[in-house]
């Protein structure tokens, strides 16, 4: 599989993480023959957050195409730049131009396992505990749940009430993951976001982070993707 020369993937973290959720994809990916680059969001509002990632593209040279998990997928639609090939969403969310993020996330009724959760009176949101299993990553080992609560950064409410800016994948081909046992983000809420994008849609029997739990999933999208936008 041959790239364009200095192609790179910046992957974007969602809400409750950091750079270390993409775990193995990471190395992978690189050993395929892309550059990898984490863009480390603030999870202070959908404008910090769309800011930051726009940085992180602006360093790099040549092109990228941008992976987004879960909450990060607003983020990745908001950033506008002509380096940007392509976008990739793992079980992400992708509100419409003026849509918010909260909106397009409870379209559909949640899940029984999904936890009911509110921000605190600093105005950011924790991952319970308990959801970790339940909803969060219920594929993972116990040791990985471990790590995924230890490592939690929580989420402002700004990030999921702001407005979207018109969204990039409007007009750069997209591609989506659907996570078929997802407990936070629904299948169904899923392919109404995948199809809206007309994104290229792959499956995969996976919880909420399947670039832990079902990491080859993950890698052969990513792969799918930019050798079709990024290849010599």
């Amino acid at each position: 599989m041959q790239f364009l020369e200095t192609s790179t993937v910046i992957f974007v973290h969602g809400a409750w993480a950091d750079g270390s959720s993409w775990g193995t994809v990471i190395n992978r990916v690189a050993e395929a023959g892309l550059g990898v680059v984490c863009a480390p969001i603030p999870l202070t509002s959908l404008s910090d957050d769309i800011a930051m990632v726009r940085r992180v593209v602006q360093r790099i040279d040549g092109p990228v195409v941008m992976v987004a998990h879960a909450y990060a997928g607003a983020v990745i639609g908001g950033v506008e730049d002509d380096k940007v090939k392509g976008l990739i969403y793992i079980t992400a969310l992708a509100p419409d131009e003026d849509e918010t993020t909260v909106e397009v996330f409870t379209r559909e009724a949640p899940h029984p396992d999904a936890p009911a959760m509110a921000p605190d009176k600093d105005g950011f949101i924790w991952m319970p505990h308990e959801a970790i299993a339940k909803a969060f990553a219920p594929h993972a080992t116990i040791e990985e749940q471990i790590r995924l609560e230890a490592i939690q950064r929580p989420i402002n409410v700004a990030c999921i009430t702001e407005k979207a800016p018109r969204p990039s994948w409007k007009t750069k081909p997209s591609w989506y993951l659907i996570a078929e046992e997802d407990h936070m983000i629904l299948e169904k809420t899923q392919l109404f976001m995948a199809e809206r994008m007309r994104a290229t849609i792959r499956k995969v029997v996976a919880d909420h982070i399947p670039s832990l739990t079902k990491p080859g999933a993950v890698v052969n999208i990513i792969l799918e993707a930019s050798q079709s936008v990024l290849g010599s």
